[in-house]
């Protein structure tokens, strides 16, 4: 029995960065022990090489310029020499253009009657006319951008990466979606430039060298002894904080899917319900060879006859790369010989329920000295540079707890 004061269940960024962040805070480096189920860490993170260049295997990442305090973490394993940065191009394929992303600040780039048919059904919109926001993100949809870029763009695009109906999403994390008034889409078209809050990786950096899953790998390299590899979770014995029957713990960090827990250990029927109500999308990422003669990073494509709903163009991002790949709903996905890669986990589901399953969740789990950090310890979607911002502060608190006692 190897005993420690902090067991890290999965090496995806969040774990990653928690097992540093707490060495950084002064706990040993032999009390820190990281376990990881494949054989190198980075979860979605992990790149593969594909036809002679890195492929990211969990889809599109990039690492956002705007939280300083990670950019010198990561820099500390991957110097900012080691990447190129990018003023984001990521365009949506609509009524037979690529215009740019977000949709409501480009309008302009339509015709005179496509801004005109646009802005239209916007002006009637519910948000316009004073109705009260609506719960279901299906509803928010048409009230906040009106009927035709709900039925042309968001809703069929949402339906496809989700494959269920989007009257099932709840609202709650609508603030990781672009907020563009009326007045700026309609600025906008009048002086033909965007206007309104620009989205996530608006400037983002990826590695010159490398896939995305290097600096990743670096640090599970970092770690030495403290990272365990190919060691999947069997059992948890929440009793005597054991996992597997080797390691104890005086507290336990998971950064795994709660849906896998019940094959590890017994959950009280009430929190089984609670775990049943969280929902995650299996996504499929193919790579085909051609490459595209195009300047985007990334194109979202809403067409429901085509399975994938977007495309990332590594050769614009990735050096001396050749292809492309594509995201798709594993559920729509179909038979291919080239190369794919699954991923059983890759987007948690923001349903109607979630948030009051998932307070339940961290509630019994913290009750046994269990903590849930990162996108599948809270079950949301986090870029990974917001999963490492939490990682370090959760450190910051779990040893300022310590030294306070």
């Amino acid at each position: 029995m190897k005993k420690v004061k902090y067991l890290i269940l999965g090496g995806g960024p969040s774990g990653l960065a928690l097992a540093h962040s707490l060495i950084d805070r002064g706990v040993p480096q032999n009390q820190v022990v990281l376990l990881e189920k494949e054989s190198t860490v980075g979860g979605l993170c992990r790149s593969e090489q594909v036809d002679g260049s890195p492929l990211d295997i969990g889809g599109g990442h990039f690492l956002d310029v705007r939280k300083t305090e990670v950019l010198d973490f990561l820099f500390r394993f991957m110097p900012r020499e080691e990447w190129s940065s990018f003023d984001r191009i990521s365009k949506i394929r609509l009524r037979g253009q690529e215009i740019d992303h977000p949709l409501e600040s480009n309008l302009w780039q339509f015709s005179k009657s496509d801004q005109v048919d646009y802005l239209e059904s916007i002006a009637r919109a519910g948000c316009i006319r004073g109705e009260l926001m609506p719960e279901k993100f299906a509803d928010w949809v048409t009230w906040k951008l009106g009927d035709r870029i709900a039925e042309e763009y968001m809703l069929p695009y949402n339906r496809k990466i989700w494959s269920m109906d989007p009257a099932m999403l709840g609202t709650y994390w609508l603030h990781k979606l672009p907020d563009v008034s009326f007045r700026e889409t309609l600025r906008s078209c009048l002086e033909g430039r965007p206007f309104g809050a620009l989205p996530a990786h608006g400037t983002f950096l990826y590695p010159k060298n490398h896939g995305y899953g290097e600096v990743w790998r670096r640090m599970g390299d970092a770690l030495g002894d403290s990272l365990v590899i190919n060691c999947p979770v069997q059992s948890i014995d929440l009793a005597t904080h054991t996992v597997n029957g080797h390691w104890q713990a005086e507290s336990i960090i998971s950064t795994i899917p709660w849906t896998l827990w019940p094959g590890f250990c017994d959950i009280p029927r009430e929190v089984l319900q609670s775990i049943k109500q969280l929902s995650v999308v299996a996504i499929d990422v193919e790579y085909v060879p051609d490459t595209m003669n195009n300047p985007s990073h990334w194109i979202y494509e809403p067409d429901e006859a085509i399975p994938h709903h977007r495309y990332l163009l590594r050769s614009n991002f990735c050096t001396n790369a050749r292809g492309y790949w594509t995201e798709t709903n594993a559920l729509r996905s179909r038979p291919t010989t080239g190369f794919r890669h699954h991923n059983e986990f890759a987007y948690p589901v923001n349903t109607l329920g979630k948030p009051k399953a998932v307070a339940h969740v961290l509630a019994w789990a913290a009750g046994h000295g269990v903590l849930g950090i990162g996108r599948w310890g809270k079950w949301e979607h986090m870029n990974s540079d917001i999963a490492v911002a939490e990682a370090m502060g959760e450190a910051a608190r779990i040893t300022s707890e310590i030294t306070n006692k």
